[in-house]
């Protein structure tokens, strides 16, 4: 049997249990940097499959290792034996959502869901380190299992998880993960070399004014108006064709507020209103210069009506650039894996991933793991109290995983494989 028959027999053989396992992090989600029940939980999966592990990294956050047995005698410097190292990456924490699915595994935590499907990258590592510690007499080198904390939650998880040393003793030469994908149909990935990701900042403006009574318009300055005017000045600017820098480049930016806090009521003007955002681009070199544009027409606009205006922008994630060698390989792999017609190319996105804080340190392949199915009526995007996912895909995203680490860490890519 060839290996990637022996992944794709393995991944069926063990997809009952990798549901189950989903299943019951799905019934027990846990906030960001509180998963302390699901690192105990992954922590007794390990240790029943005899694979050797280090947990309590950034307190909830566990890196599993497997070293293969197979001798390597590849000139290719990457694949030097058990000097060899692969990474490959899951996030575990759940989202404040109340999930109003109807199912027997629906969560138990009330007020929390799995609701990014973080339970089945988890899941998908997890049947994927079982796969690998199978196979270990097919490949030379180590893997290395990273399960994540607090991915949805500033400074992230895997920024935390790199200062605690994670990519180091041995070093990975790359870094893969994946992430489910409700708009593409079980059985198929998506992959996109370089940008695909935005950075993602938290915007918080304090704009203040002066307080009276609503009725007497000499006596009050409105920050209410104040705050329209700079949101107007603002949806302007970063709205523009080109705005995207000093040379006029158009680069892919997003800067959208999604609260407004004013305190006063019908006939009371307050003495500020407190707006909240977000700011999202591609570009590292556009995204301080735009910090830089934002303060200054805050501050500018509410300056001009007689008020005054706090800007403070909490950086988070950079953006995310998949390095173009290692997603090409992936991709090949992913082909030969799975066959071509279930690859496809992925869409620029807006939305932030703490994946790129790896991607900044080593080559990094991040890709989608299609878990729709419209017969089913499985449609429900991320983030929602109804997503759910068709969990036949745990047994693409356990098997791809694991094929694409031992491709890597073998000395060529065969017809035999």
């Amino acid at each position: 049997m060839s290996l990637k028959e022996n992944i794709q027999s393995l991944s069926e053989q063990y997809l009952s249990e990798i549901i189950q396992i989903r299943r019951h992090l799905h019934a027990h989600p846990e906030l960001s940097f509180k998963e302390y029940n699901t690192s105990k939980f992954i922590s007794e999966k390990l240790k029943a499959w005899g694979i050797s592990f280090k947990d309590g990294i950034v307190k909830t956050g566990i890196v599993a290792m497997i070293t293969g047995t197979k001798k390597s005698s590849s000139p290719n410097p990457l694949q030097r034996g058990t000097e060899s190292c692969i990474a490959l990456r899951a996030d575990i924490d759940a989202l404040p959502i109340t999930e109003s699915n109807e199912l027997e595994y629906r969560s138990k935590n009330t007020g929390v869901m799995h609701a990014c499907g973080h339970d089945v990258h988890t899941a998908s590592l997890l049947g994927a380190a079982k796969i690998i510690s199978e196979l270990k007499n097919e490949f030379s080198g180590t893997i290395k299992l990273i399960f994540q904390p607090g991915e949805e939650k500033a400074p992230g998880g895997a920024s935390l998880m790199i200062k605690e040393g994670v990519l180091e003793n041995p070093r990975p030469y790359g870094i893969f993960a994946q992430h489910v994908f409700t708009d593409l149909e079980a059985g198929k990935v998506g992959f996109r070399s370089g940008k695909y990701m935005a950075s993602t900042d938290e915007i918080y403006l304090t704009v203040k004014g002066k307080g009276g009574h609503a009725a007497m318009k000499d006596t009050y300055i409105n920050p209410l108006l104040i705050a329209s005017e700079i949101l107007i000045a603002l949806a302007s600017k970063f709205s523009m064709p080109g705005s995207g820098g000093s040379k006029g480049e158009d680069i892919p930016t997003v800067l959208a507020f999604g609260k407004i806090t004013g305190n006063g009521a019908t006939n009371v003007i307050p003495n500020e209103v407190k707006l909240e955002g977000t700011f999202r681009t591609m570009d590292e070199v556009w995204r301080k210069e735009a910090h830089g544009i934002l303060h200054q027409i805050a501050v500018a606009k509410a300056k001009s009506m007689g008020g005054d205006c706090e800007v403070n922008i909490l950086t988070g994630y950079p953006a995310l650039v998949n390095d173009e060698k290692m997603t090409g390989k992936a991709r090949i792999h992913a082909e030969n894996f799975l066959g071509k017609e279930n690859i496809i190319d992925l869409e620029l996105r807006m939305t932030g991933e703490d994946f790129s804080f790896y991607a900044e340190k080593i080559p990094a392949c991040f890709y989608r793991l299609g878990t729709g199915n419209k017969a089913k009526g499985i449609t429900s995007g991320v983030h929602t109290p109804t997503f759910n996912i068709d969990e036949s895909a745990l047994k693409t995203g356990m098997g791809l995983m694991a094929w694409i680490a031992l491709c890597e860490l073998n000395t060529i890519m065969d017809t035999n494989f």
